[in-house]
Order: structure tokens, then C-alpha cells, then sequence
């Protein structure tokens, strides 16, 4: 026990006292290194592999200064590899950062929108569109949890948010109609792509598989979900499990302002906040 805390009192006094302003430089570097990777990580199922690494590197450490050399030992041997392992298992990841570093000169694309079409107002027209045809739609909005899983179900299109798109990619009998929508910030990320369906059996069954796969995805993930009901035409929200139907025009503005943040360009913001009508506006919950 001695021993573990002199190493500690040890390992302290090295950090404060032994350090010059090169080993300085060098955690900062590595510190933004291992931040990128993060960012880069976040929105894939590759960020629990990420932390799954991080936790080996502690458990070896840990393992070192108890002195359990068979399992120091064959952490360090998997380690030992971590670069080539990094590679492999973030090969699409750094792929498409180095294509982001490549076209990085033409970053304005986020200009094809005009000034007065905002994602809300586009979102919230076709919505109303589609209510009163009577077509059926699922719109995923992406908040913090990352979907690129979802997203990789689906057709990828990266195409700028419009009504006019969307209400065609719902149209009956189209290629992409039969599935989910799903945006990431100011982008229509991918159409067609498949929701694991929720399991809750208090769910109405006056409610389709559509709802259903709402209400999966919004219990899973922090995820916003707008769903036009085919046979109703009512619009509702799932968010955190729970669904809001009945939703008009306000309502759904009102919702998505908890998402987009209008200044002079658009700006993504992620939030907890949930700002949902009282009644007011016809909404109910159910």
C-alpha cells in the first residue's frame, strides 16, 4: 500500500515540478490531436470503440502500478499495435476527413439557401403539404446522439433542406418514399433509412409502423422526430419516448426553434430544452 502511494506522490510530483514549457507544447498538441479524434468519432459507432481504447490505456496504467504483470503484459501487447488498430478501425472516418481537408476551399456551400427559406419554415411547409394530401413522412432531425448508424441505411443524399425535396422524396411510389429522412443541422443527411422499431406495448394500436419506429429512434436517442400519418394526415412528434400528436403549423415552428437558431446565416445548436405546446395550438399528448 506504501508503495502505490509513494508511486502516486510520485507520479504527482513529476507532473508539477518536472515539466518545461516543450513538454508543455507537446500535451497541447496531443490534447488537440485527441480532441479532433473525438469530434471526428462522435457521430459513429466508432466513438465506443474510441472509449473501449481509452479504457485499456487506463487499465494498463492501473494494472502497472498495482503489479499484475500478466495483465500489464497483454494489455501492453494489444497497445502495442494501437496506431496500426486505430487506422483499421477509423479508416472511414479518416477517409472522410481528408476529403473534408481537400475541399475545404468551397465550405460556402451552405449559401445555396435563399436568405428567406430557413430549415423551419421549409420543414414546417412540407409537413402541411403533406397533412393535407394525406402522405405519409418521417423526418429524423439529429440533435447530440450521433445517427450515422441510421444514416448508413439509407440513401445518402447531403442535399440542402427545401420542401420542394422533401415532399418529393415522400411522394407514393418514389425510390426513397418508403422510410425515414433524416437531417443533421442545415443537410438532408440520407432518405429511405430504417428506425429500429420500438417495443413498448403501451403503444395505441391506432398507431402504424411509422409511429412506431418514431417513438424506437426517440428512446434510443435524443433524436426529434416529426411524423405525417398516412391515413389522417395528422402531424405528431416523438421525442424521448413520448409522442405529441395534433401538432399545426405553431406547434411544429415552435418545436424546431429548440433545434435552429436564426441569426444571419443558420447555426446548429444542440439542446436538452424541450418546448412543446400546452394544449395550445390543438396539440394533446398521448
Amino acid at each position: 500500500m506504501n508503495e502505490i502511494l509513494d508511486q502516486i506522490q510520485t507520479f504527482f510530483w513529476n507532473i508539477i515540478y518536472r515539466p518545461t514549457w516543450v513538454d508543455y507544447l507537446d500535451i497541447g498538441i496531443m490534447a488537440v490531436l485527441i480532441y479532433q479524434l473525438f469530434l471526428i468519432t462522435r457521430r459513429t459507432r466508432s466513438m465506443q470503440v474510441f472509449k473501449g481504447l481509452l479504457m485499456l490505456v487506463l487499465a494498463s496504467y492501473i494494472s502497472e502500478m498495482l503489479g499484475l504483470v500478466s495483465i500489464n503484459y497483454l494489455l501492453h501487447s494489444v497497445l502495442s499495435n494501437g496506431i496500426l488498430v486505430l487506422l483499421i478501425l477509423f479508416q472511414p472516418e479518416v477517409k472522410r476527413t481528408l476529403e473534408h481537408l481537400g475541399r475545404s476551399a468551397n465550405m460556402s456551400r451552405n449559401k445555396e439557401q435563399d436568405e428567406g427559406a430557413t430549415p423551419i419554415e421549409e420543414i414546417t411547409k412540407c409537413l402541411q403539404r403533406l397533412s393535407r394530401r394525406r402522405v405519409g413522412a418521417l423526418v429524423v432531425i439529429e440533435q447530440k446522439t450521433g445517427l450515422q448508424e441510421f444514416i448508413d441505411t439509407g440513401t445518402r443524399l447531403d442535399a440542402v433542406i427545401s420542401a420542394g425535396l422533401l415532399e418529393n422524396i415522400f411522394e407514393p411510389n418514389t425510390p426513397l418514399h418508403d422510410g425515414a429522412v433524416i437531417i443533421r443541422g442545415e443537410r438532408i443527411e440520407a432518405a429511405a433509412c430504417i428506425l429500429t422499431l420500438s417495443d413498448n406495448n403501451a403503444i395505441s394500436y391506432d398507431l402504424g409502423t411509422r409511429h412506431r419506429a418514431a417513438l424506437g429512434v426517440s428512446e434510443s436517442t435524443d433524436a426529434l422526430v416529426l411524423i405525417v400519418s398516412e391515413e389522417t394526415g395528422i402531424i405528431s412528434l416523438a421525442q424521448n419516448g413520448r409522442l405529441t400528436r395534433h401538432l399545426d403549423a405553431d406547434a411544429i415552428r415552435k418545436v424546431l426553434r429548440t433545434v435552429y437558431q436564426q441569426e444571419h446565416t443558420f447555426l446548429w445548436r444542440l439542446t436538452h430544452k424541450q418546448l412543446l405546446p400546452k394544449k395550445k395550438g390543438g396539440a394533446q399528448h398521448e
